[in-house]
């Protein structure tokens, strides 16, 4: 679905701004980028500032006009700071348009429009597509870099790609907050109510002090590695008991 994605650039002056346009891209899962009448395209700033994703660049397509690079899109959607008076349909919100695009998507290749870095597009190409989108920003100061935009608005895509169920995204997670099992678990309950029998901290039977500090810990949601650490702390006071 998300290959279906297409972002286009119209007329982009700086080169690094093709660079950082691509590593946004690939940061958020998409891989099909069109420039129409680049300045300067290939260049050694777009490679720079592409930091590693040169194969959203190799990959590139340049094309000539804006209907070339959009042709065979069932969507193509303007990003534009000012309302035009066309009455296209306008999403005021980049994750309204997000969800549908997506859904476009699943059918057919889609584009998301950007114009040049000072004036953007022009009304001829906002003709060109089928809706517009603002990013909502401060009134006073609402000023994006290019690659900002396309980061913002590929965020909103893979964001509504990734909340399908079929999009079998998982989320990432560090290895030391693996949850430990219920057998993992039980030694470690084991192991902490004998050393408070062995140490005398039990002494009142009918306290209920092993099943107050079991809810603790089930409250606590120790990781794995926490639970090992703990393990260790209680042998270290276990070795220093009188022998019984």
């Amino acid at each position: 679905m998300l290959s279906n994605i297409r972002i286009v650039l119209v007329q982009t002056f700086h080169p690094g701004n093709i660079g950082a346009t691509a590593r946004a891209m690939k940061t958020m899962g998409l891989t099909e980028l069109v420039l129409v009448n680049p300045r300067a395209f290939p260049d050694e700033e777009a490679t720079r500032l592409a930091a590693g994703a040169t194969d959203v660049l190799e990959n590139a397509r340049c094309v000539g006009t804006l209907e070339e690079a959009v042709r065979d899109c069932v969507q193509v959607v303007g990003a534009s700071a000012r309302l035009r008076s066309m009455p296209l349909p306008h999403f005021d919100e980049p994750d309204e348009m997000a969800q549908q695009v997506i859904e476009n998507a699943s059918q057919a290749p889609v584009a998301l429009v950007f114009g040049r870095e000072r004036s953007g597009l022009t009304n001829d190409e906002i003709r060109c597509c089928s809706h517009q989108v603002s990013i909502p920003a401060n009134p006073e100061y609402g000023i994006l870099n290019l690659s900002q935009a396309v980061q913002i608005l590929a965020y909103e895509v893979h964001r509504a790609w990734r909340k399908r169920d079929a999009s079998g995204f998982k989320y990432q997670r560090p290895l030391e907050a693996t949850p430990p099992s219920r057998e993992q678990f039980s030694y470690f309950q084991e192991h902490l109510g004998r050393l408070m029998q062995q140490s005398g901290f039990l002494t009142q039977p009918h306290a209920r002090t092993e099943e107050q500090l079991q809810a603790l810990f089930a409250r606590a949601q120790p990781s794995r590695k926490e639970l090992s650490l703990l393990r260790g702390l209680l042998s270290a006071f276990e070795a220093h008991l009188p022998k019984q």
